[in-house]
């Protein structure tokens, strides 16, 4: 007996792994591979899958499973911790899209319901594509890294609220009092729903099936917790999206939050590969072709609308013009959010045909050039910096008074950055009484630190302004514990410029940075990998009884010459 989906999956998979394995080649994220492979199965493809509702529903659950791995990793107290960053420069990033996007539609001759959708649209980024590129490229922990972070968070939020606003605005709700009312009541329930759950009812069971011990008892509860939670919610008139949210929320407040993630992960990734399956197979090909100017005209005015969206709320924040517009650049794209929010919207009358392409072409492309704007931000912030904004802007609206209207120190170390490296770098300092300023760029470290009496200051160490008011020209040694790699680079640069004696120390996570830092101008490059290694092999020759001597010899003998040794 032939069964039409298990072949339709068995044609999509094998697409997908030979266009995924381009795409990897080509360094493109795996998404974009999914979305080619949907455009080529697809009716204005090769028409290779007909079935497309069988499709879909796969894509539903993909859609449920993603939603609930957002609830799991959403955590109360992480938030708390970011949430300026969080509420007030993401509500601001979100809103400004939003209200540009609009306007700009408006222009275009786009009617007030689907302007409004379309901004709602724009508006969100990519969590899925940012986080892998950013994890990739080891920035993470950077400035940028933690402002891109905290905007995405607030959109992943965003979404929730969107969804519910969809029939509102799209005129299928009477807006009345008593609908607004009924609305309110479903939502208190769900919030009541979820305190219960979360504080009794999951985490007993929970408990319960773990001390089974048995991994595929507690793998059945979790899928059966996040599509029972979607699929009640869906009953009380709200979204399956939005349940699915509520249970992976349930679950966070649980001691089992990172076991249930780690053992829904394989499934969401396949199925969430349904999902941007499904959405290539709506692309039109020929549109994209007829009307390609268009699509690039659109692309550039949302990539633009982003970056200076993202980038203005950083600035008001207090962070350098270099980490806004970097951020900006790393949020510019439309993202996986945007694309089921796209499909409600079409059920609800909320796009036409031709613009529900145009969003989807659009989509594709901004997709396709992240990964090359996130490694080309700290270049493209550079050009930015080199028109004449007022030095303030530049270095932080944050940033501590010039050099001239304070004491210099001299003979001194400075830290630029203060991760766990810095922090350490810092304490071992002050151990030895050894004078020591600190260079940071996160305005609310800089905030707690110099409460405790921390010589801390906030700033861009790649302007020359900041690194005067360390007092770099006296300095005995400099420190870099940055994230950055492009960032770590200007800096040796310009310390060495500036203080040709300076001893420069740089912790890097990659290989391929020593030698051209090396060259930069830094004495001593760090890999934390090799030093790891270097930490664990000494330890392994004392429990072999080799003697002291001869494993200090044998750790100078790796370390020379740039862990030559190693990288062979």
């Amino acid at each position: 007996m032939e069964i039409p989906i298990l072949k339709s999956i068995v044609i999509l998979f094998a697409l997908a792994v030979v266009v995924v394995f381009i795409s990897k080649r080509l360094r493109f994220p795996a998404m974009i591979g999914y979305l080619v492979t949907g455009v080529l199965a697809g009716p204005h493809g090769l028409g290779l899958v007909t079935n497309l509702h069988d499709i879909e529903v796969l894509a539903e659950i993909g859609i449920i499973l993603l939603l609930f791995s957002i609830g799991i990793e959403f955590s109360l107290q992480k938030l708390m911790r970011i949430k300026l960053l969080v509420f007030g420069g993401g509500f601001f990033q979100v809103a400004v899209s939003v209200v540009v996007i609009y306007l700009i539609s408006g222009w275009f001759g786009v009617s007030g319901s689907e302007a409004w959708f379309l901004g709602m649209l724009v508006a969100l980024s990519s969590t899925a594509l940012v986080l892998k590129v950013i994890q990739d490229n080891g920035t993470v922990d950077s400035p940028r890294g933690r402002t891109s972070l905290a905007m995405l968070i607030f959109q992943d939020l965003a979404i929730v609220p969107m969804i519910l606003f969809l029939p509102m605005l799209a005129g299928t709700g009477s807006g009345s009092f008593a609908d607004v009312m009924l609305l309110v009541l479903k939502m208190v329930a769900v919030v009541v729903v979820l305190f219960v759950g979360a504080r009794k009812i999951v985490p007993y069971t929970l408990h319960q099936i773990a001390r089974t011990q048995s991994n595929d008892l507690f793998l059945l509860t979790i899928i059966v917790i996040a599509f029972a939670v979607a699929w009640v919610t869906s009953l009380a008139g709200l979204s399956l999206a939005l349940g699915a949210f509520m249970a992976g929320l349930i679950i966070s407040e649980s001691e089992f939050d990172e076991h249930a993630l780690g053992n829904i992960l394989p499934f969401i990734s396949v199925f969430t590969s349904f999902f941007f399956i499904s959405v290539g197979m709506m692309l039109d090909v020929s549109f994209l072709i007829a009307n390609f100017p268009m699509v690039l005209l659109v692309t550039f005015i949302v990539l633009v609308v982003k970056t200076l969206a993202g980038s203005i709320p950083v600035v008001l924040l207090g962070f350098p013009l270099r980490v806004a517009v970097m951020t900006g650049l790393t949020i510019s794209q439309i993202g996986e959010f945007s694309f089921i929010l796209s499909k409600m919207g079409m059920k609800e009358g909320l796009l036409s045909a031709g613009n529900y392409q145009l969003f989807l072409s659009v989509s594709v492309l901004t997709m396709a050039v992240t990964p090359l704007l996130i490694l080309k931000a700290h270049t493209l912030a550079g050009y930015v910096l080199k028109l004449p904004w007022p030095r303030q802007l530049k270095n932080g609206l944050k940033h501590q008074p010039d050099a001239d209207n304070v004491d210099q120190p001299s003979d001194h170390l400075i830290v630029i950055g203060y991760g766990i490296n810095g922090h350490n770098v810092a304490q071992a300092a002050r151990q030895a009484s050894i004078p020591f300023r600190i260079i940071e760029m996160n305005p609310e470290t800089v905030k707690q630190e110099s409460a405790k009496g921390v010589p801390i200051a906030f700033g861009d160490a790649t302007q020359p302004g900041v690194l005067t008011h360390a007092g770099v020209m006296n300095a005995r040694v400099l420190v870099v514990t940055i994230a950055h790699p492009n960032g770590i680079r200007i800096i040796t640069n310009l310390a060495r410029r500036m203080n040709p004696h300076l001893h420069i120390i740089i912790r890097t996570r990659f290989i391929a940075d020593i030698k051209p830092l090396l060259q930069s101008g830094a004495n001593e490059v760090i890999p934390e990998e090799f030093e790891t290694s270097i930490e664990i092999f000494s330890r392994v020759l004392a429990h072999f009884d080799v003697e002291h001597e001869r494993i200090n010899e044998l750790v100078r003998d790796i370390r020379a010459d740039s862990y030559q040794i190693l990288r062979n």
